[in-house]
């Protein structure tokens, strides 16, 4: 019997990717592990839910702003400085190494692996139960990479189609010989097309919300979240850090995004206790973002103002997924 599921490698403008497939559900996944192992398309029924502003993987190659499906580390979002403590100690990041991301404010933001050429991919399998393609990165190889965050560690990064969704699992091990700390995240973008923008409403399963001082960096203060529920774009955009999220019995969070029709679902695993949700004005898209950590994690955790951070002990693990299911599509 034909599955439903495929997995194919194939080349695209000279780049590797990989196509998943769940014909049953009209589902396909496009992901270049070449540029950041990022997942550039996610159609459903034909249809991009991503944000991605190219013709192709090559003229992403050559721009370095975010869209599609980013994986954020060692850090997601933003540091307070060039510097950040961890295990007690002070580190100073190097800009000189080229390798660092600024925002607007020059503060240093979401790590360093965005459009990394460093990702090996394992294997791109299909089933009669799903198709996923798994892709790893050794982070402990990269000298450069080492210099700004000295933790050896491996990065393994599954995407999984199956029954009508896609998962995204990390997996994180710690190869050093101490605690390494977990702020990683996801940056997706996800868009809508059948409602414009000023008719789209979002859900926020959350009940604490972080107030950010004036660099976007949370003030350890934590308020109850006062936004309707659904949440319409046109009465305010959104740039918001989020926690105490609402979990059901299997301790996921439900979060989406919904138009005249469509809706695009994102759950959070338990390991991901922060969501980002970022919906600026005057843009076609809205994203939840998965985050391990909340903003500057490292130095808010050492002045004790955060006491969530979590860490994996010397030759411990760390996995988790998030799930993305699009419907109405």
């Amino acid at each position: 019997m034909k599955s439903d599921y495929s997995a194919r490698r194939t080349v695209a403008d000279g780049i590797e990717t990989v196509e998943l497939s769940d014909a049953a559900h009209r589902l396909e996944v496009a992901l270049a592990p070449s540029l950041g192992n990022m997942a550039y398309e996610i159609k459903a029924a034909g249809k991009n839910i991503l944000w991605f502003p190219y013709h192709s993987p090559a003229g992403f190659r050559s721009d370095s702003r975010l869209c599609g499906l980013p994986f954020l580390a060692p850090w997601a979002n933003r540091i307070a400085g060039d510097s950040y403590w961890v295990n007690g100690r002070q580190y100073l990041l190097n800009p000189a190494l080229g390798n660092l991301r600024r925002d607007p404010r020059q503060l240093p933001i979401h790590g360093l692996l965005h459009l990394s050429p460093d990702w090996t991919l394992v294997s791109a399998d299909a089933s009669a139960a799903s198709a996923a393609a798994t892709s790893r990165l050794e982070f402990w190889k990269h000298p450069r990479l080492m210099a700004q965050f000295p933790f050896a560690h491996t990065i393994t990064m599954t995407y999984r189609l199956a029954n009508a969704e896609l998962e995204v699992e990390t997996v994180l091990d710690n190869l050093s010989a101490e605690p390494m700390p977990v702020a990683i995240g996801y940056h997706p973008f996800f868009q809508l097309d059948d409602s414009p923008r000023e008719r789209w409403k979002v859900h926020l399963a959350a009940r604490e919300h972080l107030p950010l001082n004036g660099q976007l960096i949370p003030t350890g203060e934590r308020r109850p979240v006062a936004f309707a529920d659904p949440h319409p774009l046109r009465v305010a955009p959104l740039d918001d850090v989020f926690t105490g999220l609402v979990r059901g019995p299997d301790g996921r969070a439900h979060f989406w995004v919904e138009g005249d029709h469509q809706r695009i679902t994102v759950t959070y695993g338990p390991k991901y206790p922060v969501a980002v949700v970022f919906a600026p004005p005057a843009r076609e898209f809205v994203c939840f973002e998965p985050m391990a950590a909340i903003t500057n994690a490292f130095n808010l955790a050492h002045a004790g103002v955060y006491g969530d951070l979590q860490n994996i002990p010397p030759g411990g693990q760390w996995r988790e997924s998030f799930w993305i299911r699009p419907s109405g599509f």
